[in-house]
């Protein structure tokens, strides 16, 4: 019947593609090697972006990424004063302190953002700077190697 028609069409439509801040991601490729290591957007081992103030999705000090991360929260990056205004204009305040899980955000600390804010804001031109080691591999479904390379600051061994 019609109704079961419609909404076969809209199962479909949901578990095939998500839109997040207006960018198409294929939903069943990004659910794929969810139990793989993680890799980072060069293809090795995900390194950790920051230990302080603990970044990341698990609250790690990693960009690793789930299925129930809806932010998709991958790209390892180091604030600044341009991009953290810009954010909290947008509506996502990262310098005011939410206690004890967030503890606000100042110039040079480094985050990891969820990757279609940061392509928001390289689009804006006031993307801030990444990690790639320790940007999560799952960050090239929205966003380009080269866009990500154009922007990018040397992995530290010391967080």
């Amino acid at each position: 019947n019609k109704h079961n028609s419609e909404t076969q069409k809209h199962r479909n439509k949901h578990t095939k593609t998500r839109i997040r801040h207006g960018v198409f991601m294929d939903f069943e490729n990004w659910l794929k090697g969810m139990s793989e290591p993680q890799k980072n957007v060069l293809g090795s081992e995900l390194k950790p972006c920051c230990y302080d103030p603990m970044t990341g999705w698990y609250r790690d000090g990693f960009c690793k990424t789930d299925a129930r991360d809806r932010g998709v929260h991958t790209v390892c990056a180091q604030m600044t004063d341009e991009f953290l205004n810009y954010s909290r204009m947008k509506g996502n305040d990262l310098m005011t302190p939410h206690l004890p899980h967030f503890p606000g955000l100042k110039s040079g600390d480094k985050w990891c953002l969820c990757v279609s804010r940061w392509r928001e804001a390289f689009m804006a031109g006031i993307a801030p700077p990444v990690v790639l080691e320790a940007s999560h591999q799952k960050s090239l479904f929205v966003v380009s190697l080269g866009d990500l390379k154009n922007l990018t600051i040397p992995s530290k061994d010391e967080l």
